[in-house]
C-alpha cells in the first residue's frame, strides 16, 4: 500500500487526534502528567501496551507530532492501512530483526522528530507488562536518541457498548498517561551483544512510573533478573488447496 503524500498525512493526523481527544475526553477521565518532561528534538518513546487506544491516546495528549510503530498486519488491510499512514505510523514485523523498521525508526529521529514504540510487541491481556522485545533498545542504540518513558493506565476499561454505558451512569472510566523522565542507556549497555539487558533496563523505567499491579513481569519480585522475550519469527498457518 503506498504511503500518504506529506499534506494528507497531515490532515489526516489533526482529524485523527481530534477525534480521539474528542471521544476519550467525553467517555473516560484522562490525566495527563510530565508532558513538560517531553525534549524537543529526537526521542524515543516507550510505553506499556494495554489496548489499541493507546497509541493515538498518546499521539493525542503528548503535545508533539509522533510516528508510532505499528505491526505490519495493519498496514495491510484496507482502509485500516491508510489510517495507520495518516496517523504518521510505520510499519513493523514483530517477532523478527526488521532491519527495515530499525532504518525507519533512524530517519524519522535524525529529523528531529519523536516515534513511540510498545517494547511488549502486542496487548497485554492481563494489564500487566509482559516480557519485551529487544525492539526499543536496538533503535536506541542505532540512533543514540533519549528514551521517555510513558506509563499508560485505565485504558484495559475501555469496553464497547460497556464504556458507553458507563458514561451515561456517569462512572467514566480514569485513564492516566504519565511521561517519566528522559534518559539515554549506559554506556556499558550500549553494544548489540548487550540488547536483552538494555531492553530490561528501559521496561524498568516505565514500570517505575506504574502501580506495582500493573509492572507485571518488571513487578517487585524480578528484581535482580534480566526479563526479556526473544525475538521469533512465527509460523504461518498453511494454505488451503
Amino acid at each position: 500500500m503506498p504511503q500518504l503524500t506529506p499534506w494528507l498525512v497531515t490532515l489526516c493526523s489533526t482529524v485523527v487526534n481530534a477525534l480521539i481527544r474528542l471521544v476519550l475526553f467525553t467517555f473516560g477521565r484522562v490525566e495527563v502528567h510530565g508532558r513538560d518532561r517531553i525534549p524537543q528534538g529526537p526521542a524515543i518513546m516507550v510505553a506499556n501496551h494495554l489496548h489499541l487506544v493507546d497509541p493515538p491516546l498518546v499521539m493525542a495528549v503528548c503535545g508533539r507530532p509522533v510516528h508510532p510503530m505499528a505491526k505490519r498486519e495493519l498496514f495491510e488491510t484496507p482502509l485500516v492501512g491508510w489510517i495507520f499512514w495518516g496517523m504518521r505510523a510505520f510499519p513493523v514485523r514483530r517477532y523478527s530483526a526488521d532491519m527495515g523498521a530499525l532504518r525507519a525508526a533512524r530517519a524519522i529521529l535524525r529529523r528531529g522528530e519523536p516515534v513511540l514504540i510498545f517494547p511488549e510487541g502486542t496487548r497485554s491481556k492481563s494489564a500487566s507488562i509482559q516480557p519485551v522485545l529487544p525492539g526499543a533498545a536496538a533503535v536506541a542504540v542505532l540512533s543514540g536518541a533519549v528514551l521517555v518513558p510513558v506509563a499508560i493506565t485505565g485504558t484495559e476499561a475501555i469496553r464497547v457498548p460497556g464504556v458507553f454505558l458507563a458514561w451515561l451512569k456517569g462512572a467514566r472510566p480514569r485513564i492516566s498517561v504519565e511521561f517519566g523522565e528522559p534518559f539515554s542507556l549506559p554506556a556499558e549497555l550500549k553494544q548489540a551483544s548487550r540488547a536483552t539487558e538494555a531492553s530490561d533496563y528501559i521496561m524498568r523505567r516505565v514500570a517505575a512510573l506504574l502501580p506495582e499491579s500493573y509492572r507485571g513481569a518488571y513487578g517487585e519480585g524480578s528484581k535482580g533478573n534480566v526479563v526479556f522475550r526473544r525475538s521469533e519469527v512465527r509460523p504461518t498457518a498453511p494454505r488451503r488447496g
